[in-house]
């Protein structure tokens, strides 16, 4: 994947889920997070906005 991708990515679940980073830390404390169904939906439709204008 793409440096400037992964970097869009990480803004998403950093803007919308509050997910400090998308790097696995090996602890379920900092590796999984209670999201929002709303939140969920805004972040794919962002993803899937983000993979259609990188085609």
């Amino acid at each position: 994947m793409k440096k400037s991708v992964e970097k869009k990515l990480e803004k998403i679940a950093k803007d919308i889920l509050f997910v400090e980073t998308l790097e696995t830390r090996n602890s379920d404390g900092l590796d999984f997070y209670d999201i929002s169904v709303w939140g969920l939906k805004e972040a794919l439709l962002q993803a899937y906005k983000l993979g259609q204008q990188n085609k």
